[in-house]
């Protein structure tokens, strides 16, 4: 049996992961020294290249770790878009897990208004104790009133649209 002696690669190889490893050190170095603002560019910068995938395309330029990890859910299959139409015929794709019960859908829709308020200013404050006892949430004709239901008993499934719907007073 022969011995095998393992060749020592070639002078320009080490040399190329020399520099590699310098220039990876001075990176380091040059992230520590960077201000926080100029690191914060630089995320955002990177976050915008990656929401340019055709996977995650559909998601807004100030892009947030939920809204990655809902649109990843939703292609797992593992959540579900529903279609929440307000009074003036805006449409909010809110995203809730599969086996998401009335509560969450209205957790999600709160995010998702609060999402927004950040990224286009508005109204600071939604009292949402007031929103939920003035509206009614509604899905082909039937009121959704028990918190703790799951949507798919009520028979909502991925991309059904539910409406906003103002309560009548009782007098």
């Amino acid at each position: 049996m022969a011995d095998t002696v393992a060749e020592a690669p070639p002078k320009d190889e080490e040399e190329g992961d020399l520099k590699s490893m310098v220039a990876y050190e001075d990176a380091e170095e040059d992230v520590e020294s960077l201000p926080h603002s100029e690191i914060l560019d630089i995320f955002e910068e990177g976050l915008a290249r990656l929401v340019q995938n055709p996977l995650l395309c559909d998601l807004p330029i100030q892009v947030t770790l939920e809204e990655v990890n809902s649109q990843i859910a939703l292609e797992y299959g593992q959540a579900m878009t529903v279609r929440v139409l307000r009074a003036d015929g805006d449409v909010m794709p809110i995203v809730v897990v599969q086996n998401a019960s009335l509560l969450d859908l209205k957790k999600a829709i709160r995010r998702f208004m609060e999402l927004k308020q950040q990224r286009e200013g508005g109204v600071k404050h939604i009292s949402w104790r007031y929103i939920w006892r003035t509206y009614s949430l509604v899905f082909q004709g039937e009121k959704l009133d028990d918190d703790k239901m799951k949507l798919k008993d009520y028979g909502i499934r991925n991309r059904d649209e539910v409406t906003f719907v103002k309560k009548l007073r009782r007098k």
